[in-house]
């Protein structure tokens, strides 16, 4: 895959490293890092704060900051915020005291002094941010970077405690990790609600011992890997990875060309998960989508989704598909150039049986999800497949085996969908995904990747693992601009259909 479309995670010690070879101690150079990191952590946070109205005009930023390079990006940040909102004000603690500040830190002080001096309230390390605050819309943690050390000394640990607990802060936002998260663990951590990691993501964002601390994962690319071919994995996934879904298509081109999805799925229990899913193939790009569902319920589902070829199949008794339907898909199956089963399948005996069958006897890519996820399942047939598990169905699929051996067992792509959504693939390392949030976390979610991802490999069969990463970054940018759009909680999970456009968009821009 075109290493352009994401960047290696490094440990600590490697970024620390790699900053080195970047900059040579060139304070310049730092310098103009530091004032992209700024930029980026404002643009990130005023993007995300849309999940919750949006930054207030006369908004209260509380700014941590340390004697480095952290202090300083979380000072450029908020002379951003405040230049951008000229109603708004800034407290900032010094958590070592002003003199502290190392020469670029001071610097970033200084600059928000000059264009913003009268908006911003100085606090010494001996006082108490939070005393005589009842609140604060944002609170930008740059108190010790990623090369932090513990202990953490006692009056720092006391405000990092009352800060973690404080009802009035709306959103915490960690400037590359929360303070007292590096390649050791301090005691207290900043929580935060968003981790902004600059220009490196490092190994202690991604550990999913840290997730209550990093919060939501965003990487702020300031171009330290351009030119460079760095094949350390894993890997976080990056916006570009969209932007050739958005270019022209060719002219000369029917519905043929653009592949052709078979859905399998459906039943009288579950009739709604194997629709959505279909509604998001019809939104990928693929030429045809052909959907085979239990035969009562196809007329409505036609009515519904018309564009979709509805194939209706025989059903059990009690509404899942029946064994005896099996031919309507094999006098079909050399039309398709890709298959997703599982959505709303159902867990009757026969249904699952039937399942096994198809996989053993189709050699199109498949992608596999929900009820199609069962051991015996997914480790039939020799097509090419992919994995859409969430944590409580994972542990299923390996039956008491280690990850390695089912991955060499079944060579396919595994997509973990979780609060940090991994795609892997043995020899190929693992790719996370950083969009995405609890927007997501409503049923259905899984249903509409299921269908994308379908869709995309329908269209490109001979790279499952592209069409699985490109699928989950599509499915939760577009969740996140829904919830900056809509906020987090009156949507409903279809809704992000409607932003997959405004999602290829914004990946052409950041291209």
């Amino acid at each position: 895959m075109n290493s352009a479309w994401s960047a290696p995670v490094l440990s600590c010690a490697d970024a620390k490293a790699r900053e080195e070879q970047l900059f040579h101690g060139d304070e310049a150079r730092e310098w103009a890092a530091m004032q992209r990191a700024g930029a980026a952590v404002a643009r990130g946070v005023l993007e995300d704060f849309l999940e919750i109205g949006g930054f207030p005009a006369a908004g209260r930023a509380l700014v941590l900051a340390g004697k480095g390079h952290n202090g300083g990006d979380a000072l450029l940040a908020a002379q951003s915020i405040l230049s951008q909102h000229p109603a708004a004000e800034a407290t900032v603690w010094f958590a070592f005291g002003e003199r502290s500040l190392r020469p670029l830190a001071l610097r970033s002080w200084q600059e928000l002094l000059r264009t913003a001096g009268g908006r911003v309230t100085k606090v010494s390390p001996k006082k108490d941010p939070l005393d005589g605050a009842a609140a604060f819309d944002l609170c930008l943690d740059g108190i010790f970077g990623f090369q932090f050390r513990p202990p953490i000394d006692g009056a720092t640990a006391a405000v990092i405690q009352r800060l973690n607990a404080h009802p009035g802060i709306r959103l915490r936002a960690a400037v590359d990790l929360p303070s007292g998260l590096g390649e050791e663990v301090g005691d207290p951590v900043m929580r935060a609600d968003f981790t902004y990691a600059t220009g490196i993501v490092k190994a202690p964002a991604i550990d999913p011992a840290h997730a209550a601390s990093i919060g939501r994962l965003r990487y702020l690319d300031l171009g330290f890997f351009r030119g460079c071919d760095f094949e350390k994995k894993p890997r976080i996934l990056t916006l570009p990875i969209l932007a050739p879904l958005g270019g022209l298509r060719i002219s000369v081109s029917d519905k043929r060309t653009f592949g052709h999805l078979f859905v399998v799925g459906g039943s009288r229990s579950y009739p709604g998960a194997v629709l959505m899913a279909v509604r998001a193939a019809l939104r990928s790009g693929a030429g045809l989508v052909t959907a085979f569902v239990p035969a009562s319920l196809a007329p409505a589902y036609a009515a519904t989704a018309p564009e979709a070829i509805w194939v209706g199949w025989p059903e059990t008794p009690d509404g899942g598909l029946a064994a005896a339907g099996l031919p309507l898909l094999r006098e079909r199956m050399e039309r398709a150039t890709a298959l997703v089963m599982g959505p709303g399948l159902g867990a009757e005996a026969e249904t699952r049986a039937l399942a096994l069958e198809i996989v053993k006897s189709v050699s199109v890519p498949l992608v596999l999800d929900a009820d199609a996820l069962q051991a015996e399942v997914v480790c039939a047939g020799t097509a090419p497949r992919v994995l859409t598990p969430h944590a409580g169905e994972f542990p299923r699929l390996l039956a008491g085996g280690d990850f390695n051996a089912f991955q060499k067992a079944t060579g396919a792509v595994t997509v973990l969908k979780g609060r940090l959504t991994s795609i892997s693939r043995l020899n190929d390392g693992v790719y996370y995904s950083p969009f995405g949030g609890p927007v997501l976390a409503r049923g259905g979610s899984g249903d509409l990747l299921a269908g994308l991802i379908g869709g995309l490999l329908a269209q490109a069969p001979a790279d499952p693992l592209l069409a699985a990463c490109r699928g989950v970054v599509w499915h939760g940018l577009a969740a996140d601009l829904l919830a900056r759009h809509r906020g987090q909680v009156a949507v409903q999970v279809t809704q992000l259909l409607d932003h997959l456009p405004a999602a290829l968009r914004a990946a052409r821009d950041a291209g």
